[in-house]
């Protein structure tokens, strides 16, 4: 897509992700079933630091996201699993299912504000070994407080978005991550743990027809099912960050940090979030929608998908930016490990921008439990 706006001019300050990997991602209760979530984080980490090279700076700090357990310092443990040091430090960060992406974004300002020249950052989430039997609150009263797939179905209802658009971007998702998988794209960013190198959930058999079938999961008029929903999901996803003066001096190319930003919405509607934070994070980037070559947005439920991409004036199921929006398929195929989720979208975007030499300008969002979206704005370099 030509870019209409002006590239930003990218500061020798400016974070850069140059490095991006993750495990598969594995529906609950199965392949990763006995994996610790510091057991998934921790070859990740080894694995940055194995792409970086002997050139690499030493690692500074540790940030990651989680948001189910089992509490502690998740960063530290897997820091010292992983073998850096007991110099590396480590912090854990939750912003529920952004908090992936909110530890990318704390991790950059850590490295533009001029503190560590290298600092790994990403999210974590083994629900099968959860200890906590029901999720935290997402808001107070007199505050709604829905569970997800409620708020979802409600959101469906509230716009009118029916039940065919959010079969058919199902069916999307899974054609789309099944293509990314069988050209080898996903292959170049998974790391191994034990014998598990793939992820078990995208399917080339599914059409709508056969989603069509399914009930809804919530209401019995509602629209959201388990066929056009993420499914619940074990996986660890992370990214090496520099500054564009290191990038430039390991010779390297990455993606640069042009724009950011965090934006509340009503807890009852939280798959709304990504819409403003989407548009602070272009105004700050200095950038339009149209010219973001790839727009990554976790696929948390296809209602809660389209209703942001309606707002945004696109609609991938029509054609309508359908080369933007997760164009390698996203959580509702792959699966949805909450506090890995938004790190899973840089590391797509660094697959495809980086290792493909795709798009110059990306965008990674996600919506958050409580009524909240993040999002980053993202320019290929070097």
């Amino acid at each position: 897509m030509p870019v209409s706006t002006p590239l930003t001019p990218i500061s020798p300050d400016a974070a850069v992700v140059v490095a991006a990997r993750r495990t598969a991602i594995a529906s609950v209760g199965r392949a990763f079933a006995d994996q610790s979530v510091e057991d998934l984080t921790a070859p990740v980490l080894r694995a940055l630091l194995a792409d970086l090279g002997p050139r690499a700076p030493h690692v500074g700090d540790v940030l990651i996201g989680n948001c189910t357990g089992p509490g502690g310092d998740i960063a530290r443990i897997a820091a010292l699993q992983a073998g850096l040091g007991v110099d590396v430090p480590g912090v854990t960060v939750d912003r529920q299912c952004a908090s992936g992406l909110e530890a990318i974004r704390l991790g950059a300002a850590l490295v533009t504000a001029g503190g560590p020249l290298l600092v790994l950052a990403g999210g974590a989430e083994s629900a099968s070994t959860s200890p906590r039997p029901e999720r935290a609150r997402f808001a107070p009263e007199p505050y709604a407080d829905p569970d997800m797939g409620p708020a979802a179905d409600a959101l469906a209802e509230r716009l009118g978005i029916s039940r065919e658009r959010q079969d058919a971007y199902a069916v999307r998702s899974h054609r789309l991550a099944a293509a990314a998988r069988d050209r080898g794209a996903y292959a170049k960013e998974i790391v191994s743990v034990g014998p598990v190198v793939d992820d078990d959930r995208p399917r080339t058999t599914l059409t709508e027809s056969r989603l069509a079938g399914f009930r809804p999961a919530f209401s019995r008029q509602g629209t959201v099912t388990a066929g056009n929903s993420c499914g619940v999901s074990d996986g660890a996803a992370a990214v090496a960050i520099v500054s564009e003066r290191t990038r430039a001096i390991l010779g390297i190319p990455g993606l640069a940090v042009v724009g950011s930003a965090v934006a509340g919405v009503d807890p009852a509607l939280p798959g709304l979030g990504p819409v403003p934070a989407v548009e602070a994070a272009l105004e700050r980037a200095g950038c339009r929608l149209d010219d973001v070559g790839q727009l990554e947005i976790t696929e948390a439920f296809a209602a809660q998908v389209l209703a942001c991409t309606d707002a945004w004036g696109l609609d991938p199921v029509a054609g309508v930016g359908a080369t933007q929006v997760c164009p390698d398929g996203g959580a509702i195929a792959l699966g949805h490990p909450w506090g890995a989720s938004g790190a899973l979208l840089v590391v797509r975007l660094f697959g495809s921008m980086v290792r493909e030499h795709g798009p110059r300008l990306g965008v990674t969002t996600c919506a958050v439990g409580g009524g909240q979206g993040v999002a980053m704005v993202w320019q290929r370099v070097g």
